[in-house]
Formats: C-alpha cells, structure tokens, sequence
C-alpha cells in the first residue's frame, strides 16, 4: 500500500514551512522595574528622613540658644509666654525640625539628584548636574533673605499697638511665623534652578516664559500673599519683588545657554 507509506513517511518529516521559535531578546540590566524603581525611592526617603533626623538633634541641642537669636528681632524686654502644656516642647521641636532641613539640604539634595539621574541621557545629566549644589545656596540665600525682613515685618505689625492694644505674643504663634517664613523663602527660592534644568531638557524656552510674563506675574502675588504668614505687606512684597527678579534672571540664563 504505497499510500499508506508515504502517510507514514510525511508523519515522520517536519513540515516544510515551519520556522524554528526566534530567540527571545536578554533583558536590558540598565532597566529598572516597577517594584526596584519604588525600593529605590524607598531608600532614598530613609536616607532623607534619617539625615533630617541627625540634623534636628543638632537643632533641639542649639534651640535655646536660637529661640534667643529669633526673639531678638521683636525687641520686646519681656519674655514669650505659652499657654498650653506642651507648647514649650513643641516649639523647640518644631525650630530644631526647621534646622535639621537645612542642615540635612545637601542630602536631600543629592538623594533627589541620585534617584532622578538614571532616567536622564548623559547629555542631560552633563547639563543638570552644576545645578544641583546650586539648590542648597539657593535655600540658604532664601533663608537670609527672610531673616532680613523679619524685624521689619515685626515692627510694622506691632505698630499698630495703642495704649488700648497691648501685644501678648505667645512663643507658639510667633515661632510658627517665623518658621513658616523661613521655609517659604527657601523653597521658594528653588524654582529658578527648576526653570533652567526644564530649559536644558527642551521642555520650555526663553521666548515662552517672556511671553508668559503677566501670568506669571498673577501666580506670584498669589503664592507670595498664601505662602507668608502674619498679613503684613512686607513679607509677601519682598517675596513676590524676589520672585520675579529671580524669574527674569532665569529667562537670562536660559537666553544665554541657548534656548
């Protein structure tokens, strides 16, 4: 039975189109997933809070002394007084938090800077990295600058007293404000160094933010008047008037670098 044969022969034969399976493709190392991008923004948030950590034991050993150097811009011969039980305690915690984040700056800095690198190309990196130790000096300059006008805050709010309107300032209320200023002018102080490396990426140019100045202009009256506490004119003035110098001098720097 010849066909029989042949049946038996085809059975034993691969087929004539079928293509051996393609080799799959080895896994890039350099791609992180989804779970190690997380761990890795784990560790970099440990190593941030543990450097905020050591800093602030370093600022609760100095808070006596830097509750002195605050008080001094009042110029009131009597002391602070608090009402609630804890409120001495947690007035020390709160200076000595203020402290440890900018002692900790630089580490928060580079932990940002480590964990946002690997995403950029080599160009890319080659054009951010200088900026980044700029952001500590930026912050500290922030800091300055809110120290400065903090006695001309005080006095003009205090001038409002009468012999019918006498201050009682508690140590609470006073040293929120005067840490709320502080970290506001810091922060604040960053966003150049963040319109320049968004210029370095291609994301916006010099043309745009010239453009984009009277909007501009609004966002800064209203994050300078939300962002600075007591009412006072002063403290948002000069954060605003900071605000928008700074903002010019980064369309500078982006003309210049060539965007």
């Amino acid at each position: 039975m010849p066909d029989a044969d042949l049946a038996r022969e085809g059975a034993g034969t691969p087929a004539p189109f079928a293509l051996p399976a393609a080799p799959s493709a080895p896994a890039d190392p350099s791609v992180m997933s989804l779970v190690d991008h997380l761990a890795e923004l784990r560790r970099r948030l440990v190593i941030s809070l543990v450097a905020v950590g050591i800093g602030s034991v370093v600022g609760f050993y100095l808070a006596p002394q830097l509750i002195t150097f605050l008080k001094a811009p009042l110029h009131l011969d009597k002391p602070l007084v608090y009402t609630g039980l804890g409120d001495a305690f947690f007035i020390n915690f709160k200076i000595a938090i203020v402290v440890g984040i900018v002692l900790a700056m630089p580490v928060l800095v580079w932990q940002l800077w480590a964990f946002i690198s690997p995403g950029l190309t080599r160009e890319e990196r080659r054009m951010a990295r200088p900026w980044a130790p700029l952001a500590l000096g930026f912050f500290v300059i922030g800091v300055v600058v809110a120290y400065v006008i903090l006695p001309f805050a005080a006095t003009f709010l205090l001038s409002f007293s009468s012999p019918d309107l006498q201050p009682l300032i508690t140590a609470s209320e006073y040293f929120g404000f005067v840490t709320t200023l502080f970290l506001a002018f810091g922060l604040v102080m960053e966003y150049p160094i963040v319109l320049v490396l968004l210029a370095k990426v291609g994301i916006i140019t010099s043309a745009r933010l010239r453009r984009s100045r009277r909007y501009v202009i609004l966002a800064i009256a209203i994050i300078s008047a939300v962002v600075t506490p007591g009412g006072d004119p002063i403290s948002p003035t000069v954060l605003g008037v900071t605000m928008y110098v700074l903002y010019e001098f980064s369309i500078l720097l982006i003309r210049a670098g060539g965007r």
